[in-house]
């Protein structure tokens, strides 16, 4: 019980433990993408996607060199869906629930870029052909209408030392994924290593 006497349930309650909002937190905010935002989302080669659907949320990496999200107009952004699992978790979301959220983050730099709105799932020929790399088109692109834009300052990216090599370990220190579905689902996780190279060369696009 002493537990929940320190769970914090109100919002008054969270006003009066952190205070006010600083101005500029506030001022940061735009509509649609301003022209102090589109260099940003030009120069990010990765963004998590956040979705919601019937089972909660989902949060997931879209990734491609630097501008592959194009900004079509100060209110859509086209994202293209690349070759993956097939779960496609982010797509049934959207059917259920079309808002989401990106995060854009770019290589050594601290502030990183949010942005919400609503998404729709397009087939439009056009806009496949326009998203093709190596004669491959995504299968979907996502037509997102922004609704809210601003930055996040550089205090978590600092702290995590995310762009900082001495931060970076080996890949060898943590399980390797064919081990980790040799343990979960018992798959042969050392055919699945021995493959996993070479199918991922083979199906990035």
């Amino acid at each position: 019980m002493a537990e929940q006497r320190n769970i914090i349930t109100e919002p008054d309650e969270l006003d009066s433990l952190y205070g006010s909002v600083a101005p500029p937190s506030i001022a940061k905010v735009t509509a649609y993408i301003h022209p102090a935002y589109r260099p940003f989302i030009e120069a990010s080669p990765f963004v998590a996607l956040a979705t919601s659907g019937p089972d909660g949320l989902d949060v997931s990496p879209r990734g491609d060199p630097a501008g592959f999200i194009d900004i079509q107009d100060e209110k859509t952004l086209l994202l293209p869906d690349r070759r993956g699992n097939n779960r496609i978790d982010s797509l049934r979301n959207i059917l259920h629930d079309n808002r989401v959220a990106l995060l854009f983050l770019i290589p050594g730099i601290g502030e990183t870029l949010r942005v919400n709105g609503t998404a729709a799932i397009s087939t439009d020929p056009a806009l496949l052909e326009r998203f093709s790399v190596n004669h491959q088109q995504p299968r979907t692109v996502l037509r997102i209408s922004v609704e809210r834009v601003f930055f996040q300052c550089s205090r978590a990216i600092i702290r995590a030392g995310l762009w900082d090599a001495d931060t970076q370990i080996s890949r060898q220190a943590l399980p390797s994924t064919g081990s980790i579905l040799k343990q979960i689902a018992e798959i042969d996780g050392d055919a699945y290593d021995k493959a996993l190279p070479e199918r991922l060369k083979n199906s990035l696009y």
